[in-house]
């Protein structure tokens, strides 16, 4: 298909009938494998375009990247395990007797905490707090709504993140940004119209103080917590395996936290910071591969068997393999719809609505309308940047006017709205992993409070839009 064509409404199907059935079943790997089956044949790519998309999809430097990346990550969470490092840490957390405000609190300040990757933050929030949140009685659902609302939301409000550069980057050569010097300052003026990112990372730490109550399904899964102490519902399939949730600490170790924990994260923190400064890329899935690698040499002399470790890193491998089986149907339903044309196809059913005064509301809805149907917040960014900031610069003359800026955060918070609360969405799928929670209730009580942060910036964007522009 050429650029900008599209399918019509049949390109619609695929992440709908993804969407439906996931939410009917609960089974989300055969709501995906459906769907894109029913959106192969839909496009007219016959039975053998099924296997043909996996392969397509799969065998990219994207998902190459992204399977590695969960990989050491599942290897480091098993080395902390086995080392007693993350009980060792729970030990430290209960000798101060948290509360399950202030147990809910260090969830929400550690995943801001990890801003430059949002795919570290949801893992390492729910893998190091669960056991803490557990003993509390907070719910997983919870849990991974923490952890979820502190990553993509609190990456693309920071102007030295990875997401900074690749938004800003769209801009160059529009209005009178001429390199990525201009366009990054301009990022970071839009950064405080970006209403829906910073709603979400507040709403949690309200939610989290109980200053607003807790309401829709996110309300019954915490009385179930309270009440009957069951942090999972009955029924419910934790993404991630028994391999990250049962792993003992190895008999007679005695951890230190420092060399343990605290010096492999900071080690992931550091090299992914450096390299995004002195190379403009944050290397995040090399910081993981250097600190596997250094937590494992540390845990042999430490006087660890060999044969154990290499047997507790395959463990980790094993345990982060039900999200990369949802990930890769994930990956090749977006290059599907992205074939079809969806993204494309919702832009022309509302490009001529756009107008001055609507053109930040009606931008942030159709951002997140395709990032919530495609799973895709960057594949958002690219699709819709270049119609809605362009169009922004036409009624602004040319300027960077308050318009200009709040388009530009428009996109970026609709984009993010998806990467927040999609059930096809990378993001989605790790912070119910590091939770250990059942992927559809994650989703199912994420979104009502995902809707109240994009109510909030639906408002404000029509509030500006008619009162400042």
């Amino acid at each position: 298909m050429e650029i900008g064509s599209h399918l019509g409404i049949i390109s619609l199907l695929p992440a709908t009938i993804a969407i439906v059935l996931a939410f009917t079943t609960r089974n989300t790997v055969f709501s995906l494998a459906v769907a894109i089956f029913v959106g192969v044949l839909s496009a007219g790519n016959g039975l053998m375009g099924f296997p043909t998309i996996l392969k397509t999809s799969l065998g990219t430097t994207s998902f190459s990247w992204i399977l590695l990346l969960e990989l050491f990550i599942g290897i480091l969470i098993a080395f902390f395990q086995r080392t007693g490092a993350i009980q060792g840490f729970t030990t430290a957390m209960e000798n101060k007797n948290p509360s399950r405000v202030k147990i809910q609190l260090t969830a929400w300040v550690m995943g801001m905490f990890v801003f430059f990757s949002d795919y570290f933050s949801p893992l390492f929030v729910g893998s190091t707090m669960r056991s803490l949140s557990d003993k509390a009685k907070i719910s997983r659902e919870k849990l991974a709504y923490i952890a979820d609302s502190t990553s993509a939301p609190v990456s693309v409000l920071a102007p030295i993140t990875g997401w900074a550069v690749f938004i800003s980057g769209l801009t160059v050569g529009m209005g009178p940004i001429q390199d990525e010097a201009q366009a990054i300052q301009v990022f970071t003026k839009s950064v405080p119209f970006n209403i829906y990112a910073i709603a979400a990372v507040i709403l949690v730490g309200l939610f989290s103080l109980g200053v607003i109550p807790e309401f829709g399904p996110m309300k019954r899964a915490e009385e179930r917590a309270l009440k009957h102490g069951k942090v999972l519902r009955e029924g419910a399939e934790p993404l991630v395996g028994e391999e990250l949730t049962d792993t003992p600490p190895y008999e007679g170790f005695k951890t230190k936290i420092f060399l343990n924990f605290i010096f492999p994260v900071l080690i992931v923190v550091s090299i992914a910071i450096s390299t995004f400064i002195f190379m403009g890329s944050a290397k995040t899935m090399e910081a993981f591969l250097t600190a596997s690698v250094s937590l494992g040499i540390l845990m042999r002399i430490q006087g660890i068997p060999f044969k154990d470790i290499m047997k507790t890193a395959m463990d980790g491998m094993k345990g982060v393999m039900p999200a990369i089986i949802i990930l890769a149907l994930a990956y090749t339903i977006n290059n599907l719809s992205k074939e079809m044309g969806t993204a494309y196809y919702i832009i022309s059913v509302t490009e001529n609505w756009l107008t001055p005064n609507l053109l930040p509301f009606l931008t942030f809805v159709i951002a997140a309308v395709i990032s919530f149907s495609t799973g895709t917040s960057w594949g958002t960014f690219a699709l819709v940047m270049p119609i809605a900031a362009p169009l922004a610069f036409n009624f602004s003359g040319g300027e960077v006017t308050t318009l200009v800026l709040v388009t530009i955060s428009a996109v970026a918070g609709g984009g993010v709205f998806g990467d927040h609360c999609s059930p096809l969405s990378d993001t989605t799928i790790l912070a119910s992993t590091g939770a250990a929670a059942d992927h559809i209730d994650h989703v199912k009580t994420q979104i009502p409070y995902a809707m109240l942060a994009a109510g909030i910036a639906s408002i404000a964007y029509l509030i500006i839009g008619f009162a400042a522009i």
